[in-house]
């Protein structure tokens, strides 16, 4: 806990193909051994829309383009630990053919809403997200620039 401090900022990503979600199966923490969505902490010196390209990369094999953000979900853990996760949707760039990181997944997949439905390991996300009937998709705006002064070398908006 005390690597990244107590304010966590972490991704994921909804990848989408053929009317199929990717998802991963972890052999560690809170979700393990449960169907989730690939998803990882933000390092420094990147944008969280970098970072959930790189995680679903390094955790699947699949290089994705990032469609939107869809979501945020937020929880403090143990009354002190502020744990956040910004969730994208993203769509595959290229081939799909999955490489799954054995040394944190136990399996990696593409399966369909419906059989997420099914399945007794899936995620409470995964079933929120699924059940969500009004999402909405939060386009991004890049190229943009608040001012020398701030010394941005990346700048994003998500409206």
């Amino acid at each position: 806990m005390s690597k990244r401090g107590k304010v966590w900022l972490a991704v994921s990503g909804l990848v989408k193909y053929d009317e199929k979600w990717l998802v991963v199966k972890k052999r560690y923490g809170g979700l393990k051994g449960q169907w989730s969505l690939p998803a990882g902490f933000v390092n420094e010196g990147e944008t969280a829309d970098e970072a959930v390209i790189r995680e679903v990369k390094e955790e699947t094999g699949i290089d994705c383009a990032v469609k939107g953000l869809i979501g945020l979900r937020t929880g403090v853990i143990k009354e002190e630990v502020s744990d956040n996760m910004l969730m994208f949707l993203l769509e595959p760039k290229g081939g799909v053919q999955i490489i799954h990181q054995d040394s944190e997944l136990y399996e990696a997949r593409f399966m369909t809403p419906e059989e997420l439905l099914q399945e007794k390991e899936a995620s409470i996300l995964l079933s929120y997200l699924i059940n969500q009937t009004n999402s909405f998709l939060i386009p991004c705006k890049d190229g943009l620039n608040p001012g020398n002064q701030f010394g941005y070398t990346a700048y994003k908006i998500f409206l």
